[in-house]
């Protein structure tokens, strides 16, 4: 599978006669003959009619990769295929490795493991000493606000929470850190701690919830955050974004299992926290939690996007926007068994209205997937999960190189 994808890769940008990008593909993956039920031909972005959006942003990436003379900013936002963040890092490391001079901060965070039973994206470890609470969009009562995140964090104790990096192969520029929070009443000042040097947030700011820490020493592997709460003060915590000063390619991603568009508008300070990373481009793996029932409705479907597509247009309104496509999906039906998700194909129509609503792209990947019923041929080549919705590390790396190479292709032909 890496001579695959990097011949995919190679192929793109022949075509299109551009340089040859730094090698992008790691990994182990299986050879090509094992994915004969794929349709890897239709790999690329399908582009609506109006391309605009589009073009701005890649003629904005190709000014920023050729002179730096600007910043970035990339968010993929989705459910649980995002807050594993597997695919997401993929696409993150094709990127920046592509680019290795131009790498900009890590972006946004999020300590989901400091809950229990939470799992965390591969590149960075999360270590809470003292437990926290968890809330999340997805549930049917939030009992605190919640902002672009969609999740959140609490202790009613003195508690710490450190990060470490884990990825070491990408050099991040950070010099500031900003801490997205506050304390259930009286003032709570947290403490970051670096190489055992304390610093105090530069600033706090209490209407916006948020706590900066700037002009720090570059964070390389760790820091801890430590929070001064206890039973009669508890602090929540709704964010982490790790920032730089400098010009460069910034790659967010914000996931919460079980999500679904709903999920998003129920968080209250959405737009005030995106505000903070404007991005310039927005993919929506948004799409799945919304499609598992018998009861999906498409024109629900799609009145709700378009009004969470609202929020990013008020943001920046040159906001270039793709849409994945739903992965193939079984729904369980009883111990060891499962039915096809016959929403597939009715979420893909929505997707391909969205992008022509939105001047958007959509990636189709349930038509590289296959289509109906591919996913039982993932899982059968170790690349999907027994649930029939996950896919294993391997399937999230291969859909994270081939979202690349369409990125690249999409790239080569509109930056112009």
């Amino acid at each position: 599978m890496k001579r695959l994808t990097l011949f995919l890769t190679l192929t793109i940008l022949a075509a299109c006669g551009a340089a040859q990008p730094a090698d992008s593909v790691n990994g182990v993956f299986k050879t090509i003959d094992t994915l004969a039920f794929a349709n890897f031909e239709a790999d690329t972005f399908i582009f609506s009619r109006d391309t605009s959006l589009l073009i701005r942003f890649f003629s904005k990436f190709d000014s920023a990769v050729t002179y730096k003379d600007r910043n970035i900013s990339i968010l993929h936002i989705g459910g649980s295929h995002v807050q594993a963040g597997t695919m997401s890092h993929r696409i993150r490391q094709n990127i920046l490795n592509t680019y290795p001079d131009f790498i900009g901060d890590r972006g946004v965070i999020f300590p989901y493991s400091a809950a229990k039973k939470c799992n965390n994206p591969i590149d960075y470890k999360i270590n809470a000493i003292e437990p926290f609470g968890l809330t999340r969009n997805v549930l049917k009562n939030i009992d605190r606000p919640l902002g672009m995140t969609g999740i959140a964090v609490y202790t009613d104790t003195c508690a710490k929470i450190k990060v470490t990096k884990r990825d070491k192969t990408l050099s991040f520029g950070t010099d500031s850190v900003i801490l997205l929070g506050y304390p259930e009443c009286s003032p709570i000042e947290p403490c970051l701690v670096i190489n055992d040097n304390g610093y105090s947030p530069s600033i706090i700011d209490t209407i916006n919830n948020r706590f900066i820490y700037s002009k720090i020493e570059p964070i390389t592997d760790s820091f801890t955050i430590v929070l001064d709460a206890d039973t009669d003060n508890a602090f929540t915590v709704t964010g982490i974004i790790l920032a730089t000063h400098n010009n460069g390619i910034t790659f967010h991603s914000i996931g919460v299992n079980g999500a679904s568009v709903p999920s998003y508008l129920k968080c209250t300070d959405f737009e005030r926290d995106l505000q903070l990373i404007k991005p310039d481009m927005v993919i929506f793996g948004i799409g799945i939690n919304d499609a598992a029932g018998n009861d999906f409705d498409t024109l629900v479907f799609e009145k709700n996007y378009l009004t969470l597509i609202k929020r990013f247009k008020r943001v920046n309104p040159e906001c270039a926007f793709v849409f994945i496509t739903n992965n193939d999906s079984y729904r369980k039906t009883g111990r060891g068994k499962y039915a096809v998700n016959h929403n597939g194909p009715l979420v893909q129509q929505v997707f391909h209205k969205l992008a022509t609503e939105t001047s958007g792209a959509v990636w189709d990947q349930f038509e590289i997937m296959g289509g109906l019923k591919s996913m039982a041929q993932w899982q059968t080549h170790k690349l999907a999960q027994k649930d029939k919705i996950h896919f294993t590390a391997n399937g999230y790396n291969l859909l994270g190189d081939l979202f690349f190479n369409a990125f690249m292709d999409a790239f080569y032909k509109l930056k112009n």
